[in-house]
Parts: structure tokens; sequence; C-alpha cells
């Protein structure tokens, strides 16, 4: 298990990039206006076999021996700097020397000391290059490595059941006859696939009637739960830059893994310019509502929560999943977005380095579960192993329904929301400070995610929990029924 030392090392504040090569990264793709980057070199450099293990838990490989090459192009880089004090001393003495000679037209003196000093200035300058070589080459491989991993996540590549929401694992539920979302939806005329697939292609779907009033039910409720928290609304973009998703870890493992986001096509007229993406996730966006800027630690935690659409790039590429609403490319979520304050200190814990992240983290699960339970869902609340984390979690909770539909895959269980500890690993990447009360901005604060509604998902799960075949009609959930204007179910047409 991996866990935060009492050095200091417990939290990475390691960044990731996408690596064009093992070895290094490309900034062809980070304009002049993109935030700074901050990887934290000292704690890579200081813990090598910690990082290194931890690139192997959690499946990239590739960077295992990233932290040793880290800590010898840091040593590197030290042995320049004492290299180069006694030149850079001796060519400013020759500088100040030459100086007056020139002022008191001492031509032939000058003319013997010139070449000395640029024979010393040369010296200087090729070993300040290899220093600045070395420094780029080294940011970029901290920039390509996840996240340090929390002591609660799971290393067996195996979830760990928490607790479970209206679901009796001794007496689940039985399937009810035809409880298929697409068929469901189908039959009562609220979904429509295949005409999206001539529109648009597979993966795309049209929300009719009820379906819309539904959508809308779901991200409402979800709101007005997190409004009743003291969450604050924001209605962000759905397109960013992309070195800004790159930022947030959104990234393959390796080149061989599946791409989540959506490049937008560029024009030539706009080559050079910065790329743009379609957001995956409205996570994205709200992590860059304070990039390079400073958030007044009083502000702290700041609490987000925004409804927007997302699009992946991998639905249809799973097989079965590729089938009704569970993995499409584009969907209407609600996400919620904190930061918090960070406390530090070489002797810190895990527990004390995470103190505030995991209240909001603990409160953004109480959010899911409320929702969720209120629903009517069967599901089970995860702890997620390591190898099940993206680049950015430091520490991760998922929860998965039911869905009958799904018996024959992961025996009916299918995932819902998610929420995720980042630590500073984005705030380094987007360059997002804390300012505090005596108006330092030198820390960086944690970031926590989560989902508040994933509508599709949702939405399939209470079509095929709430089918009645007897009279072929969905009951609407309770708590969705004022949102849609009292109706009590979906009947048939």
């Amino acid at each position: 298990m991996l866990s935060c030392s009492r050095r200091g090392v417990a939290l990475s504040r390691q960044l990731t990039r996408n690596a064009s090569s093992d070895a290094q990264v490309s900034h062809n793709a980070r304009p002049a206006t993109a935030p700074k980057q901050f990887p934290d070199l000292k704690s890579i450099r200081n813990n090598p076999e910690l990082y290194s293990q931890n690139a192997v838990l959690r499946n990239y490989t590739r960077h295992k021996h990233s932290p040793q090459s880290i800590a010898a192009l840091s040593q590197r880089i030290s042995d320049i700097n004492k290299d180069l004090v006694q030149p850079r001393r001796e060519l400013k003495a020759l500088e100040k020397k030459f100086g007056a000679a020139r002022a008191s037209k001492k031509d032939e003196e000058a003319s013997v000391i010139y070449p000395a000093i640029q024979g010393l200035r040369k010296q200087v300058d090729d070993a300040s290059l290899e220093q600045e070589s070395a420094s780029e080459e080294a940011a970029n491989l901290a920039l390509a490595l996840p996240n340090l991993t929390s002591s609660q996540t799971p290393t067996n590549g195996v979830p760990k059941v928490l607790q479970y929401i209206n679901y009796d694992p001794n007496s689940p539920p039985q399937p009810k006859a035809g409880a298929d979302h697409s068929a469901i939806g189908q039959e009562l005329g609220i979904l429509d696939f295949s005409s999206a697939s001539t529109t648009t292609g597979w993966g795309f779907y049209y929300f009719l009637d009820e379906a819309v009033q539904l959508e809308q039910a779901l991200t409402q409720y979800a709101s007005s739960v997190a409004l009743r928290h003291g969450w604050k609304l924001v209605t962000p973009p759905s397109l960013v830059y992309s070195h800004i998703a790159d930022s947030c870890g959104f990234q393959p493992r390796d080149a061989n893994d599946e791409q989540q986001i959506w490049q937008i096509a560029q024009a030539e007229r706009d080559i050079g310019k910065p790329k743009r993406s379609l957001a995956a996730t409205a996570e994205i966006p709200l992590a860059a509502l304070y990039a390079d800027k400073a958030i007044h630690e009083d502000k702290l935690p700041l609490k987000m929560i925004g409804t927007s659409r997302c699009y992946r790039a991998e639905a249809g590429a799973r097989g079965v999943d590729t089938k009704g609403l569970y993995r499409v490319h584009e969907f209407t979520k609600t996400e919620m977005f904190a930061w918090t304050n960070a406390p530090t200190g070489d002797d810190l814990t895990e527990e004390a380095l995470t103190e505030h992240s995991t209240k909001v983290f603990d409160e953004m699960v109480s959010i899911q579960t409320e929702i969720l339970s209120s629903l009517g869902l069967p599901c089970r609340v995860l702890e997620m192993p390591s190898n099940d984390l993206g680049a950015s979690a430091f520490r991760k909770i998922d929860i998965e329904a039911f869905f009958p539909s799904r018996l024959s895959r992961d025996e009916g269980w299918g995932e819902l929301t998610s929420v995720s500890i980042c630590t500073d690993y984005q705030s380094r990447r987007l360059n997002t400070r804390i300012q505090d009360r005596a108006g330092s901005r030198t820390r960086f604060p944690h970031t926590i995610n989560g989902t508040a509604m994933a509508v599709p998902r949702v939405m399939a799960c209470i079509l095929e929990n709430g089918w009645q075949p007897e009279e072929g009609c969905v009951v609407i959930p309770g708590v969705l029924r004022p949102f849609m204007g009292g109706a009590e179910k979906i009947g048939p047409k």
C-alpha cells in the first residue's frame, strides 16, 4: 500500500501531461497563455522509489523509471549550479575590469581582457543551456506521472464494498420481465436510437416527451439537493482548450489506451492557435474557473455545482456497453467541484494533509447517497482500487446501481456516480493558488470532484427498476414528481 509518509511525501503534488514519448512531453500544445505548471520535483527527487512503485501500482508502468531519472537530472542541475559559481564570479570580475579599462581608455588592456570574457561567457552559457534542458526534461517527466495513492485505496485490483443503498445482498431483487431500458423507452415512445443513428451515428439518442421532462427533473433535483447543502450554481462551457483538459489529467495511460477527449478540428487559418476540445465532464471547465488565479483562504472550501453537456469519444468501443443509454457519446451531467485548504509541513500525516479535502469528499458522497436513496435505486458504495483511478485521483469512491439488463455483465452492477480527491494535482497544473491572510500565494488548494447526476444512466436505471410489466408503465420516483407536473408514472401512449 502506498501512502503518504511523515516526511511530507504523502500527497502527490505531482502533475501529469500527455507524454509524446516515454521520457518527454510535447509542449507544442501549450501556448504562452496556458497556465504555468508547478510539479513538485523536490518530493519526487527525495522519494524516487515511492513514485516508481506508485507508477506501477497505477498501471503507468512505462513511467516507472522516470522518478530515478528526475532525481539524476536534479542532481545534475545542482552540480551545474556549483560548477558555475566560480566562472560567474570570474566573469563578473573581468567584466568590471574590462569596463574600467574602457573608461580609462586603456584599449590595449581591454583587448587582452575581452577574449577571456568571451571564453568564460561561452562556458557559462553552455552550462546554463544544459541546466535549462535538464530542468525541462525533469519537469516533463514529472508531469507524466500519476498522483500518489491513498492508504485507503485497495491495491489488489478489487473494489471494496463500503455499504448498500436500497439493496439487501442476502435478498437481491428479482429482474422483472422485459426490464431493459432500451426496449422500455422505445415501447413508451420516449427514446429513439435509430433516428439518432441515422442523424449522428451510434452512441447518440433522442429523448422525447416524458424522457425530456425526466432529464430536466433529474438535473433540477440534484442541484436542489446540493443547494440545500450550501453549494453554489454555475453553468460552465462545454468547449475547452485542450491544454486545460490535459492539465486536469484527462489522458490515456499509454498510446494504446482509448482517448476520452474529442478534439475540435482546426481550420487552416487557425493552425498554430491553441487547440480546443469538447469537455468530457464539467469537472474540466469548473477546475479551470480559477486557473492562474488565487482563492482567498477565507473562501475555502469553495463548492460549486454545474450542469453541462458532456462528450466522450470512447463510447461504442466496449461491446455490450454500447447498447442503449449506459455508454454514450453525448449526455447531460450535473457535476460537483470544490477547492479546499491544504495544510503544509514535512511531518504531516496523510490524515492531516487531507483533513479539509476529506471533509468535502465525505460530503459529496453523502449528497450522492441522499439523491440515489431518495430515487429508490438499489446501489452499492465502493472504494475503488488503484488500477481504476485516473491520473489525477488520489482516492475515489464509486456508487454503482443494479441494472436488470446488465445481469450478464458485472452481475448487473453499473456505475452511476464517482467522487475523487485529487489533492493539489490539478491546482499545480492550472496554477491555482491559495492567498492566505498575510497575502502569501505559495500554497496550492486541493480539488475534489464528484457526480451529482449522470442523466442517461440514472434514467436507464429508473426505467428498469421502475418498470411495471403488467401495466406497461414506469413509476416515477416521488422526489421527481414535483418537477414533472405531479405525474406519477410514464404510461403507454
